[in-house]
């Protein structure tokens, strides 16, 4: 069994309670924050107590001051008497009586007089006082009365408008006075006034008759006056003092009778276009179509005319044969199709222009089937855009150059994006397809270069169409190419030139890209790609040295709006005529990769045969040339045409003379001393004579002889300070007003202080009235809840027991 407890003592508790007392009073557990010296007038801050005493009456004061204060804030309990003269002790009583019935007065009165018309104010009407329109002194208008309008005897307005009692009877005793006859009555002097004044009215329209009818006969006598003053001269004499026409006048009149412009027809959208051209297409189909299956077709329509951009027939009136179809013509060599109606008129024998419709004729059999056949012949006005390179491929199989170009055309106007909402994504794709076309004719044997030049216009549609897409398309494809340069690169240590589809690509660049641009997405990479090329690629063969100065050719192109330097393109070129040298033992100048100084290909233009030379003239060589001696010498031609064109893009270059010195020292040294043909010769004295006349500007960096003498170090004065901490040197009011900023600071850091625990203590102050009003809020809805509920249940306790 447990043990029970014991039961504790008073004594025990009287012990337990002193010992508490005394740990709690223990000095030990006092925090004291002592002070060094005591200053007079300056308040302490070292406080005497146990930890957290200092801060719970900095808690209690603000419960006591600023606590009440916000409690109290917007709290009014007293009444202040405002009063007008209330607190004023040298005002009489009754001067404050008196005044405070003026003021109370003057603010009724205020109020009262907002909407009161004051009499001393003037009211207008358009300008005019109501005061004088109210005393009816308006002017009368009257069509008979033209001196004197508006105006009224004495006597009528006395006698209308008050008072014509004491002017009648003035009149009346005047009238006694004077004749001795009886007196008028009103009635009579009325009517004699009335009289009176249509008189008066009478002789005023006789005068205004006469003085129009003298007038009007002045007028007539100024006329026969005139006529007798005007000297008329005999009809041959005029013609023959007839003044010459000047040279002004003249040019004057003709410009009246020229051919004036008419009203043209509103500028048409690009979707209105589209849609116009392929509802045409569709129509020529149709017709193609009906054709075909024998069935006569109505030519009673005018063909229309195509005009290009560059049209500038502004609306004239011009005859039915000056129109003719205009086209672009590029430098290049390549037929623009920009025209597509000229080349579908000519594939269907354009209709002839008529001013009606011709009548029908009956075709025979043999017409009709005639007719079948070279419907079929022709080609489709409408085509589907190819959903893949296949599709592509199979749609122009089999087609001409033209008819590719064409078909192509068509395949754009069929689906132009504002036509359908997928066609933007298929002519995108057609973009990419075409690329990879021209790839494929680059590579076939032979190239079909005429086609790609008859394609190239709608690329470059399609380009400024989707330019975005184009961008994507030519990155990916020259991406490519630098990626496996790179890795062959890798691998060997050097790699091949580009082949002719790569090259064709870097031209299709420059054709639809902007090359001037200081950084662009795809020109940019291609201008890379090339000077890499010409960079890592060895020349070892007459096919190698040709593409490299095709590279050549478009790095020209390429900079030839922004002359941009580019070393690649001058090291290649001066690698070509090293190639053409004899003797390379004395050179004068440094050959750089991908030529080497002497060796195995070190020797690929040097001639051979000198009648062969002198028999040569310049021309264009098809790709599959053999002969040996043509190659090397239109290789050297065209390298020396290269140098030309770098002479006069660089010729602004402050280091042009030292960029074009090894050139200068190869045509002047090495190759004049060789038997050239007469053109080459001709042209190599012209870039020598080129590269002489330009000043030498800059001279050429070179080392030191001898190191330069460094500038005179000053030892830096040093001063030892002692005294860390003190300033000396200032004076009594720097040190008070040093003193004065010591102290501000730090009662402003004090005072913010202070204000950051105000906030502090308002915003706990503040949770704690939400939380409260809060907890009382639910133990209301707690307490309703629960009344509700046990009403319920009573409710239901009763119901039941009613059952």
């Amino acid at each position: 069994m447990g043990k029970a407890p014991k039961k504790r003592s008073l004594a025990d508790k009287v012990r337990k309670t002193k010992t508490s007392s005394e740990i709690k009073n223990n000095p030990f557990e006092v925090k004291i924050n002592r002070k060094k010296f005591d200053v007079l007038g300056r308040k302490s801050k070292h406080d005497v107590g146990l930890p957290g005493v200092s801060r719970s009456k900095a808690v209690n004061k603000r419960k006591e001051t600023l606590l009440k204060e916000y409690k109290q804030k917007n709290r009014c309990s007293k009444f202040i008497d405002r009063r007008f003269g209330e607190y004023d002790t040298k005002m009489a009583p009754e001067d404050k009586i008196l005044q405070r019935f003026t003021m109370e007065r003057q603010r009724v009165h205020e109020k009262k007089d907002v909407y009161n018309l004051n009499e001393e104010e003037e009211l207008t009407h358009y300008g005019q006082s109501l005061a004088e329109m109210e005393k009816f002194n308006d002017v009368v208008n009257s069509d008979d009365e033209s001196e004197e309008k508006g105006l009224l005897s004495a006597e009528l307005t006395a006698s209308h408008f008050g008072g014509g009692g004491g002017l009648l009877r003035k009149k009346a005793l005047g009238e006694e006075e004077e004749g001795g006859q009886r007196a008028k009555s009103r009635q009579e002097l009325i009517e004699e006034l009335i009289q009176k004044s249509k008189q008066e009215k009478r002789e005023r329209q006789v005068q205004r008759e006469e003085a129009q009818e003298l007038t009007e006969k002045l007028d007539q006598d100024w006329k026969n006056i005139q006529s007798l003053m005007v000297k008329k001269t005999p009809k041959a004499d005029k013609q023959e003092e007839k003044p010459k026409l000047e040279e002004y006048d003249m040019m004057v009149r003709e410009l009246g009778f020229e051919m004036k412009a008419q009203p043209s027809e509103k500028m048409k959208t690009p979707e209105e276009l589209a849609k116009e051209e392929r509802e045409k297409l569709q129509k020529l189909e149709a017709d193609r179509l009906r054709r075909m299956m024998g069935e006569e077709v109505v030519e009673g329509a005018q063909s229309q005319i195509h005009f290009s951009a560059d049209d500038l027939n502004d609306g004239f009136v011009l005859d039915k044969h000056d129109k003719k179809t205009l086209a672009y013509q590029e430098g290049s060599g390549e037929d623009d199709g920009h025209s597509d109606l000229e080349s579908e008129q000519e594939s269907e024998n354009e209709e002839e222009e008529e001013a009606s419709p011709k009548p029908k004729k009956t075709l025979s059999k043999e017409e009709v089937k005639a007719q079948q056949e070279a419907a079929k012949a022709e080609l489709p006005y409408t085509f589907a855009a190819p959903e893949s390179y296949n599709d592509l491929k199979d749609m122009l199989r089999g087609h001409t150059s033209d008819n590719q170009r064409l078909i192509v055309a068509r395949t754009q106007k069929s689906n132009h994006p504002s036509l359908a909402v997928g066609n933007k994504l298929k002519l995108q794709k057609l973009f990419g397809f075409l690329l990879e076309y021209i790839g494929e004719l680059a590579t076939r044997s032979p190239p079909e270069l005429s086609t790609i030049d008859k394609l190239i216009p709608e690329v470059y549609a399609l380009c400024q169409m989707f330019p975005d897409a184009a961008c994507k398309a030519m990155q990916s494809i020259l991406g490519d190419a630098a990626h496996s340069m790179e890795e062959t690169l890798e691998v060997k240590g050097h790699a091949a030139f580009p082949t002719l589809d790569m090259l064709i690509y870097l031209k299709v660049t420059a054709l639809l890209f902007p090359t001037s641009d200081f950084r662009h997405p795809v020109t940019t990479p291609a201008l890379l790609f090339i000077s890499q090329a010409l960079t890592k690629c060895p020349v070892r063969s007459l096919q190698d040295l040709t593409s490299g100065l095709v590279l050549c050719s478009l790095g020209v192109e390429y900079v030839s709006f922004s002359k941009r330097f580019l070393p690649e393109l001058i090291n290649f070129l001066v690698g070509t005529l090293h190639l053409a040298v004899q003797d390379k033992a004395s050179l004068g100048y440094i050959v750089v990769p991908p030529f080497r100084a002497s060796g195995k290909y070190s020797d690929l233009l040097v001639l051979s045969s000198s009648e062969s030379c002198r028999s040569w003239s310049k021309k264009s060589l098809p790709l599959s040339a053999t002969q040996q001696t043509e190659r090397e010498l239109t290789c050297l031609s065209t390298c020396l045409d290269l140098v030309k064109r770098c002479c006069l893009l660089y010729k602004d270059l402050p280091s042009f003379t030292h960029i074009f010195q090894p050139i200068r020292t190869l045509l002047s040294k090495h190759l004049s001393t060789q038997t050239l043909p007469e053109p080459l010769q001709e042209l190599s004295s012209e870039i020598v004579e080129a590269i002489s006349s330009m000043p030498v500007t800059q001279s050429a960096l070179v080392f030191d002889k001898r190191k330069p003498i460094p500038l005179k170090l000053l030892t830096p004065k040093i001063v030892e300070v002692l005294d860390y901490g003190k300033k000396r040197g200032s004076t009594r009011e720097e040190r008070e007003k040093e003193r004065l900023k010591h102290k501000y600071k730090r009662e402003f850091k004090g005072a913010l202080r202070e204000i950051r625990k105000d906030s502090r203590f308002l915003a706990r102050e503040k949770l704690n009235e939400v939380m409260n009003r809060d907890a009382e809020r639910k133990r209301k809805v707690k307490e309703l809840m629960g009344s509700l509920a046990t009403q319920e249940g009573e409710w239901k306790s009763l119901k039941r027991k009613k059952k």
